[in-house]
């Protein structure tokens, strides 16, 4: 992985390769009970109340979309590999949900807009990260949020104050919730940095 000058760095994985044993990891499949309430919890108090429309970049195999819709959210999608769009769209088959395939820097839908843009490890990977918020935050409706989950794994990640400091001049308001000492979330104790940072326009 290589940094540069905007704080990220780029991903040499192959997703599709990856996308068979993808949900064997506990934060990734969310199969087990503990590790899935865990992640359902924080998803209430990140998403509005109410039903909304969520975009769901680097959705991976759908596992946070699948608790979205269980929320009564709608749905959208987007993952660079066609592998994992195609276990995304099995695991919410019959839900309010559409998977795309596509660049999560440049998420392809068009003049739609969301209540809510939710991003799970994929920040740290992009060549431009400030880049890829400012696009993002355009992607919301007024009063929208930016739920942006992110860590630093030894050599690989970005740290939480590179994106507070990225974040800020959109305007927002700003919050960091520290997510390490919470074992429930990954299915094991942790020892590096993990987080989410909330950008509320309202």
């Amino acid at each position: 992985m290589t940094q540069n000058s905007d704080g990220g760095g780029v991903s040499e994985v192959d997703w599709d390769a990856e996308a068979v044993s993808f949900d064997e990891e506990p934060d990734h499949g969310l199969r087990d009970p503990e590790v899935r309430a865990a992640w359902a919890e924080r998803l209430r108090d990140w998403l509005p109340g109410r039903a909304c429309d969520v975009l769901d970049l680097g959705c991976g195999t759908g596992s946070l979309s699948l608790l979205a819709a269980e929320q009564g959210h709608r749905v959208t999608g987007v993952d660079l590999s066609p592998a994992m769009v195609d276990l995304a769209r099995a695991k919410l088959a019959g839900r309010d949900a559409v998977f795309l395939v596509g660049d999560a820097a440049l998420p392809p839908v068009g003049e739609q807009r969301f209540d809510v843009v939710l991003v799970r490890h994929v920040l740290w990977a992009l060549p431009e990260p400030g880049r890829a918020l400012r696009r993002w935050w355009g992607l919301l409706r007024p009063g929208g949020r930016l739920v942006l989950v992110e860590g630093v794994w030894g050599e690989a990640g970005i740290p939480a104050e590179t994106i507070t400091g990225l974040a800020e001049p959109l305007g927002g308001h700003v919050r960091v919730e520290r997510l390490s000492e919470d074992s429930a979330l990954w299915g094991k104790d942790v020892d590096d940095e993990r987080y989410a940072v909330v950008v509320r326009g309202d």
